[in-house]
C-alpha cells in the first residue's frame, strides 16, 4: 500500500464518485426532457412525474449511502481520539475542538499529538492546517 500523506489520504472510488454520479445526472436531464416532452398528455403524471421521482430518490439514496455511514465513522473516530488523548495525558480532548478538528489529528502521531490538539484548540486550526501540520503521518487505511 503505498504511504500515506497529506496529498493522497482523501478517499477517491471512481466508479462510485464518478460513474454513478454522472449516470444519476444524466438520468436526471433524461427525466426532464421526458417530463417537459409529455407536458400535454393526459396521462403526463404517470409519464413524466414518476421517471423524475425515481430519479430525484436515486440521488438522495446516493447522497445518503455516503452521508450516513460518514457520521457514524466521524463519531467513532471522535471517541478513538479522545481514548487516545486521555491514554496520553488522562484528560479528555478539549470540548472546543470540533469533530472536523479531532478527525483531522487523528493522522498525528502519539509524539506530536497532544501538543497538536493542544494548539488546534488555542489557535482553532481548520482541519487542512492541522493535517499540514503534521510531522509524522500516522495512515487511516481502514477508513470507509
Amino acid at each position: 500500500m503505498k504511504q500515506q500523506n497529506f496529498s493522497n489520504h482523501a478517499r477517491f472510488v471512481p466508479g462510485f464518485h464518478l460513474l454513478t454520479s454522472a449516470l444519476i445526472l444524466f438520468l436526471l436531464v433524461l427525466a426532464i426532457v421526458n417530463l417537459v416532452e409529455v407536458a400535454g398528455d393526459p396521462h403526463w403524471m404517470i409519464a413524466g412525474l414518476f421517471p423524475l421521482g425515481v430519479v430525484v430518490a436515486l440521488g438522495l439514496l446516493f447522497f445518503y449511502t455516503r452521508q450516513f455511514p460518514n457520521k457514524v465513522q466521524d463519531r467513532a473516530i471522535r471517541a478513538e481520539e479522545n481514548l487516545r488523548h486521555y491514554v496520553l495525558t488522562g484528560k479528555l480532548l478539549d470540548q472546543h475542538l470540533s469533530v472536523a478538528q479531532i478527525i483531522a489529528l487523528r493522522f498525528a502521531s502519539d509524539a506530536e499529538f497532544v501538543a497538536l490538539a493542544s494548539r488546534a484548540a488555542a489557535e482553532n486550526m481548520s482541519p487542512d492546517e492541522i493535517k499540514k501540520t503534521v510531522q509524522n503521518w500516522r495512515a487511516d487505511h481502514h477508513r470507509a
